[in-house]
């Protein structure tokens, strides 16, 4: 099996909102509606084209068919000091990879490529909320010890944050604040 991760194609769109719709099925922590944010990011000004990327699989025998089994976006969001001050930062929302692929690399190779991305793209960090057991393996530490906080009630371990360059996050204090398509 070759697995390929690459930017999202406009002809990409169904299979991802299938896909991201049954990567959260029955994940008990989820509102299960990440398909329609991923629909409302991509409308919005927070939209980077070039860090919606897909992982496909191609059929050993038919190379040019492939399959979309993962999928990860970052989007554009700031951090707001309590002065007005405020810093750009990206949201890794949401990471989704189908069931029957999952425990498989797969969502970490979107991850590492996605950072890889955004950092060649000018981009200092990230911010996410997820599981305290899977994120830090990549690099994500709690965004408290950053001085940065979420603007929604959820556990301090499960509100992350990674720079990108070392440091890049060293000046920076504030609440997220997230673009009007995330509907908080």
């Amino acid at each position: 099996m070759e697995i390929q991760i690459r930017k999202e194609r406009p002809e990409d769109r169904q299979q991802v909102y299938d896909l991201v719709r049954s990567a959260f099925e029955n994940v008990e922590e989820s509102d299960h509606t990440e398909h329609l944010l991923v629909e409302r990011l991509r409308m919005s000004d927070a939209f980077i084209p070039e860090l919606s990327l897909v992982a496909v699989i191609r059929d050993g025998n038919n190379s040019s068919e492939e399959m979309t089994v993962g999928h990860i976006l970052l989007t554009k969001i700031e951090i707001v000091a309590s002065d007005g001050r405020s810093w750009p930062s990206l949201a890794v929302a949401p990471l989704s990879v189908l069931p029957g692929f999952q425990r498989m690399g797969i969502g970490g190779m979107l991850i590492r490529e996605a950072h890889r991305r955004a950092a060649s793209l000018g981009h200092s960090s990230a911010m996410l909320l997820g599981h305290k057991d899977y994120y830090p393996r990549f690099g994500y530490r709690k965004a408290s010890g950053f001085g940065i906080g979420f603007p929604f009630d959820a556990p301090d371990e499960c509100c992350l944050a990674i720079e990108f360059h070392p440091g890049s996050l060293s000046h920076i204090h504030g609440l997220i604040r997230y673009p009007a398509a995330f509907n908080l």
